[in-house]
């Protein structure tokens, strides 16, 4: 009995020993990074992948590295927020794909706000080229909610962890702009105010009844703010 055990323990030795050796290959079986120069986005494509499949070389032209969409803002006049998002990921710059990079533009109204929205893919870290943000980041239950928050100026810059709810509001008294970066071709939103009010199908009011902590009225009111979307 007590040389199996030893038989035993020696097999578990030698065992582990080997799947120690083997880690290292293990972990770089796993490639995430690109495996070619370029894969620019064929956003036509039928073919179901995490991310984009790739357009032939042939195809793909010779423009797919540069881009003028934030060159200009958009109307800040044209939502009520009084803001406007010019996005640059990968449906807008399909040269992005798989590079694991993007970026938007937003321009502000005095008084208008990028509202409480959250990035589930990302970290953003951001520039304001001209006026000036009041930037806030609210941390998770883990930092006992605590809201981050700063006046951001023209060449000072931000970074929002991944997943934080996070908001810029124009705080001057003429237009502001800043420009985000993403380390990842599509960061994803979810807008706070529109996710609770304006889901599709609706978000049952007993439900927001209960967890907002307000009347049945009150959410309806809300609800009728966002029928139209953002």
């Amino acid at each position: 009995m007590e040389c199996s055990l030893k038989t035993l323990a020696a097999g578990l030795v030698v065992f582990v020993v080997l799947l120690l050796q083997q880690a290292p290959v293990l972990v770089l079986a796993t490639d995430a990074d690109p495996l070619q120069d370029f894969c620019v986005a064929d956003l036509g494509s039928e073919v179901t992948v995490n991310g984009h499949a790739c357009k032939p070389a042939s195809a793909a032209g010779d423009e797919f590295l540069f881009s003028n969409k934030i060159a200009t803002g958009g109307d800040v006049n044209a939502n009520p927020n009084g803001s406007n998002v010019t996005e640059l990921d990968v449906a807008e710059w399909p040269g992005v794909n798989t590079l694991g990079v993007s970026m938007n533009r937003v321009d502000f109204a005095p008084g208008g706000t990028n509202p409480p929205h959250v990035h589930p893919r990302a970290t953003e870290v951001g520039v304001v080229l001209r006026g000036e943000l009041l930037v806030g980041i609210i941390g998770s239950l883990d930092s006992g909610n605590r809201l981050y928050s700063k006046v951001v100026r023209a060449g000072e810059t931000f970074v929002i962890p991944r997943g934080l709810m996070h908001f810029q509001f124009n705080v001057g008294k003429t237009e502001a702009t800043m420009v985000v970066s993403f380390n990842s071709q599509n960061p994803g939103i979810v807008f706070v105010p529109l996710t609770l009010f304006g889901s599709n199908p609706p978000i049952p009011t007993p439900v927001l009844v209960k967890a907002l902590r307000v009347d049945a009225g009150v959410v309806e009111l809300l609800k009728s703010k966002f029928t139209g979307g953002y």
